[in-house]
Formats: structure tokens, C-alpha cells, sequence
């Protein structure tokens, strides 16, 4: 079946047999065996305190995605977190993802929440290109096993360490930051920085944050799910080196200016600076 984005339309849920949809949509997108999807009572009353439950519809009225997020106050500010996003294997890459997250945004903004939290496994690197170099975020915090066992194939052997990123309301904040991201990636000093990765083990790590060097990388496979399918020892290895550089540059001072990935060569590098 061919969708049509043009006839996509995002718009809040309100009927009880949407609720359920975007239910039934977790276990589709993430499988049977998902430990914790997110009930249709929750869908609901999320959005009586100022939540957002939001779906794609297609032109036939079936749900081709959702995004589903709660609204709190974080350090005196109206903040969000967007807790579950997900779109339909039939309807990937057609930017229907992108369209909830402005939808979620513009909600948000209304409340006048300052910034939207959410989650996401660093060693993915699609999902980092989308974050740092689509979106904009910015990296809060890096958060050890955050959600436990999760009952899914793709956390199965490696945990569920995540980055807690942080992405802004503010238009001219969220320009800056996309900006930072965009000028990081076309730095020639970031493509001859440290990898402090390189190899699982070594003392480069320490040695170059130790040096105080301004501009430094961090390593990862382009494809994850394949080396967690054929190779787990070597995934595992990869949370390992990641989770103990990620955890020591941050502590150091560093943040994340963005990121870039080359598929020919097999890798794909976060960007630190002082």
C-alpha cells in the first residue's frame, strides 16, 4: 500500500477506539513482547493536566503513528517529556515523525513550556543524526540503564543506557542550537579530533580528556542492530567504551556540539567541546 504524506493529517486523540489504536500501535512497532507500552487510560488523562496524545492519520483513517508526552515543572519551569514516539513500518522515512514532534511542539509552546525532554539510545545512530542534526537537542544528561529490561530484541544483550536530551521551545534558541550542530559537523578540527574510544580499553581516553584538548570524538557503529544480531559480545563491548566516555567527558566539563557519521567507513563520531 502506497501512502500519501499530503493526506496525512496529525491531530489530538479524543475517541476511546484511538486510544486503543495507538496501543495496539506500540506492540506493532515494538513488538509483542514489550514489557511496559503505555495503557489507553494513560493516553487519555495525560492530556487533562496539559499532555499531549497526538496521532497520523492516513487518508483511510487508519493511525499511521503517535507521539504520546507529559507536561510537569522542572527547577521552577513548565517543562515536557515526550515520552513515546513511534510510526507504522508502512509509513517510515515519509516525515511523519518530524510532523509529531512540531505538532507536540506547538502544543507545548501554548503552555508556555520552555523545553521538551526526551530519550534515546546513543549507540543508534540514526537516531542521533535525527536528533543533532534534524532537531536540534542538546544532551542533559546520560542516564545508566534508564528503563530496565524492556522485554525488547533491541536492547536485549546491551541495557537500556540512554541520553536524556533537552530540545527547545524557544525559536531563536532552537535555531542557535541547530546552528551549533550544523557548524560542528563542516569543523575540520573536529574531523582530526581524538577518538577517545578508538579502542575498547586503551588509556586514550583519559590521557585526552586529561589534556584538557578542546574538541574531542566518540565512536560508534553506524549499525548497532546488526552487531547486536551478529556479533553481541562486540555490542556489549560498544556500550562498555561508549557508556565510560560519555560519563567522563560530561563530567568534565564537556558537551556534545553534534554529530556525524560516515557509512563507508562503518562509524559515526559525537562531537565534544569545552
Amino acid at each position: 500500500m502506497t501512502i500519501d504524506p499530503s493526506a496525512v493529517t496529525i491531530r489530538s486523540l479524543a475517541a476511546l477506539d484511538e486510544y486503543r489504536a495507538a496501543v495496539e500501535l506500540q506492540f506493532d512497532i515494538w513488538g509483542r513482547g514489550l514489557a511496559d507500552p503505555t495503557s489507553a487510560t494513560i493516553l487519555k488523562i495525560g492530556q487533562k493536566i496539559g499532555g499531549v496524545t497526538a496521532g497520523a492519520f492516513g487518508a483511510d483513517g487508519a493511525m499511521l503513528g503517535f507521539v504520546f508526552g507529559l507536561t510537569g515543572v522542572k527547577d521552577g519551569h513548565v517543562v515536557h517529556w515526550s515520552h513515546m514516539l513511534g510510526v507504522c513500518a508502512t509509513a517510515q522515512n515519509l516525515g511523519i515523525g518530524r510532523r509529531l514532534k512540531a505538532f507536540q511542539r506547538d502544543a507545548v509552546a501554548r503552555l508556555g513550556a520552555r523545553t521538551i525532554y526526551w530519550t534515546y539510545d546513543p549507540l543508534v545512530a540514526r537516531n542521533a543524526h535525527l536528533n543533532f542534526n534534524v532537531f536540534g537537542v542538546r544532551v542533559a544528561e546520560y542516564a545508566r540503564d534508564m528503563y530496565g529490561d524492556m522485554g525488547s530484541d533491541f536492547n536485549r544483550g546491551i541495557g537500556t543506557d540512554r541520553f536524556v536530551v533537552a530540545w527547545p521551545v524557544d525559536e531563536r534558541e532552537l535555531s542557535a542550537r541547530r546552528g551549533e550542530a550544523a557548524a560542528a559537523a563542516e569543523d575540520p578540527e573536529f574531523r582530526a579530533a581524538p577518538v577517545i574510544n578508538a579502542e575498547p580499553g586503551a588509556d586514550l581516553l583519559r590521557a585526552s580528556a586529561a589534556a584538557g584538548a578542546p574538541k574531542l570524538r566518540v565512536r560508534i557503529p553506524t549499525d548497532i542492530g546488526a552487531l547486536q544480531r551478529d556479533d553481541l559480545a562486540a555490542a556489549a563491548q560498544w556500550r562498555a567504551s561508549t557508556r565510560a566516555a560519555f560519563e567522563h567527558l560530561l563530567a568534565a566539563g564537556y558537551h556534545a556540539a553534534g554529530f556525524v557519521s560516515d557509512p563507508h567507513a562503518g562509524f559515526a563520531h559525537y562531537l565534544f567541546a569545552l
